[in-house]
C-alpha cells in the first residue's frame, strides 16, 4: 500500500513522536522509582522492569512495524521477521538466567573452598601442638 509523500511524512512524524513520547515515559518511571522526583518513594524494581520492559517492546514492535513497513506487507512475511526478534528476547532470557545460575554455583563453591581453609587452619592449630614450630630463638 503506497502512500503519498505528505502522508508518509506524517505517519513518520506520529511515529517519532510516539516513540519519543514513550522514551520519556520511561526516564519518568526509572527516575520515579528510584526516588529522585519524589524523594522517599520507591517503586518495586521488579515492577519498574516489567513497565520498562513492555514499553521497549512495544517501541521495538512499533519501529519494525512502521521503519521497516511491516505493517504493509503480507502478514505472514511479518510474521516470519518477528519471530527472530521473539527468539532473540528468548535468548536474552536464557542467558541471564544461566549467567544467574553460573553466578550462585560460583559463591556455593567459593563458600565451600574458603570453609575447607578454615578447617585446615584450624587443624594445623589443633595439631600443632605436637609439633613445635621453631624460630629464632631455638638456635642460639
Amino acid at each position: 500500500m503506497a502512500h503519498d509523500y505528505e502522508k508518509s511524512k506524517s505517519i513518520a512524524l506520529k511515529t517519532i513522536l510516539l516513540l519519543a513520547f514513550i522514551t520519556v515515559i520511561e526516564v519518568i518511571i526509572a527516575l520515579a522509582g528510584k526516588g529522585y522526583i519524589i524523594k522517599g518513594f520507591h517503586a518495586p524494581v521488579m515492577l519498574m522492569g516489567l513497565l520498562m520492559i513492555a514499553l521497549s517492546l512495544y517501541k521495538a514492535v512499533k519501529i519494525i512495524f512502521e521503519f521497516m513497513h511491516m505493517s504493509y506487507e503480507v502478514p505472514a512475511f511479518a510474521k516470519s521477521v518477528l519471530l527472530p526478534m521473539g527468539l532473540l528476547v528468548w535468548a536474552v532470557i536464557a542467558f541471564m538466567q544461566e549467567g544467574s545460575s553460573w553466578k550462585k554455583r560460583r559463591e556455593f563453591v567459593d563458600d565451600k573452598n574458603k570453609g575447607i581453609e578454615q578447617i585446615k587452619k584450624d587443624d594445623s592449630e589443633q595439631t600443632g601442638s605436637l609439633i613445635k614450630e621453631l624460630d629464632e630463638s631455638d638456635f642460639h
